[in-house]
């Protein structure tokens, strides 16, 4: 595959790989019309979003903050990863709350209210901001205006699919859990969602009654895991357990990309390999990675450093809200030995924050593959440098495990995913990558 140009970032990108879609917008691709089964979405600091940030701040610092939530991140991952249960909370989560890394365009309730909610690959959490909420935004879902709005008492079965320590009041299934900074305080419920032209009746959730702290996400929570009360298990019929995305390049004028549900459509051209399950932790996307080629040569790395084991969580996963690739220490030092092996003396290696390899000279390295069982990954320039918005630095943008989270856990993220077709099909489990320009 033929590398393209280096990756260019913005110095306003600090909200870092999000996207959201708005159908209202304007902009040159911000009102394409919806389609069934397929939602638009756009990069939080595109032309098209409500969201894009008005603060400047230098590269540096936007890496800087984008290294910052992924480490916040990958201590989320981790804890999935060892997990002592396999059922799933309806309101798991590190930070997608923090830094919801997607959003969508999605309606709850008749007659239906707009929220811009996140969605999240290792998540299954389904939760919305309810009126008379404590602690909560001001754009909150007014269930008593909502005819098809009902709350879930502790004899619902979903009440018992619930991972956190539930509450039985005389009329709901009441659960408390923790982010970060912030508590959240939520009723089981049901209600009407509608995704692009797609009406789901009676969608389990939790109605949040009352927050603390600042890191809750504003308009509420979709998970695309594989657990119980995930949106792949309550659209079962609907959408088959399959679902795809297109992560945009952030050349790209509007950043515009898509998310389509359901077996219908998805590539016919695409290579796959085996989805494995860790019966702790349902929802993580674990597949088998072999080996990685810098160049042409393939990197003298340890079996161990890739081996799957459910017991401890080791392995490696795709995940949409972490922006860089993490391999653990025994697999990223042989990468970047190699990375910098193949520049040779041509430049001064510097690092930025977790970043240690980065030079103010061309690199000449053109791909890095990702060999899976089954299929190869070649990634272009654009999938694994960054740039400075002057160019007067490039950095390789992967990085080693951090000390303090668990170290046998490798991450395939965001920025390694764009402009690739990354197809998740639960009932062959089996998850398929092509290359697509996400325009």
């Amino acid at each position: 595959m033929k590398a393209s140009s280096p990756l260019t970032l913005s110095p306003i990108i600090f909200f870092t790989f999000a996207l959201v879609l708005i159908s209202t917008a304007q902009g040159n691709n911000c009102d394409k019309p919806q389609q069934a089964s397929t939602l638009q979405v756009f990069h939080v600091n595109s032309q098209c979003s409500p969201f894009r940030s008005q603060n400047h701040v230098s590269w540096e610092e936007s890496v800087l903050q984008m290294q910052s939530e992924d480490k916040s991140r990958l201590l989320y991952l981790s804890s999935l990863a060892v997990a002592k249960k396999s059922v799933v909370p309806i309101a798991s989560g590190r930070g997608i709350i923090q830094s919801p890394t997607y959003v969508v365009r999605a309606m709850v309730g008749t007659p239906p209210q707009t929220f811009l909610m996140a969605v999240d690959t290792s998540s299954d959490a389904a939760w919305v901001p309810c009126s008379g909420c404590i602690g909560c935004p001001s754009s909150t879902f007014a269930s008593e205006k909502s005819t098809s709005f009902k709350t879930l008492g502790c004899q619902a079965p979903q009440c018992k699919q619930v991972l956190n320590p539930t509450t039985c009041t005389a009329i709901a299934c009441s659960f408390n859990t923790t982010y970060g900074g912030s508590t959240v305080a939520a009723n089981l419920s049901q209600d009407s969602l509608k995704l692009a032209l797609d009406i789901i009746p009676s969608y389990t959730f939790g109605c949040i009654q009352k927050t603390t702290g600042n890191s809750v996400p504003p308009q509420g929570l979709l998970g695309l895991g594989r657990g119980p009360l995930s949106l792949l298990s309550q659209t079962q019929s609907l959408y088959k357990s399959t679902f795809s995305y297109c992560l945009p390049s952030y050349k790209s004028p509007n950043f515009s990309g898509s998310l389509r549900l359901g077996p219908t459509a998805q590539p016919f051209r695409i290579k796959y390999t085996q989805l494995l399950k860790n019966p702790r932790r349902s929802s993580l996307y674990y597949v088998n990675l072999l080996a990685i080629k810098v160049g042409k040569r393939v990197v003298d790395i340890p079996a161990s450093a890739f081996a799957f084991n459910p017991t401890t969580g080791a392995g490696t996963v795709f995940d949409s809200g972490t922006t860089f690739t993490r391999l653990v220490q025994s697999a990223y030092i042989p990468v970047r030995n190699e990375f910098r092996r193949r520049m040779g003396k041509t430049g001064t290696v510097s690092s930025l924050g977790g970043f240690d390899t980065c030079y103010s000279v061309p690199i000449t390295i053109p791909s890095i593959t990702f060999m899976f069982s089954g299929m190869n990954v070649t990634l272009p320039q654009d999938n694994f440098l960054i740039h400075s918005s002057s160019g007067s630095t490039t950095c390789l943008a992967m990085a080693g495990a951090p000390d303090n989270v668990n170290s046998v856990l490798n991450v395939i993220a965001s920025l390694q995913q764009q402009n690739h077709r990354v197809l998740f099909d639960v009932p062959n489990s089996r998850l398929g990558v092509s290359r697509e320009t996400c325009t």
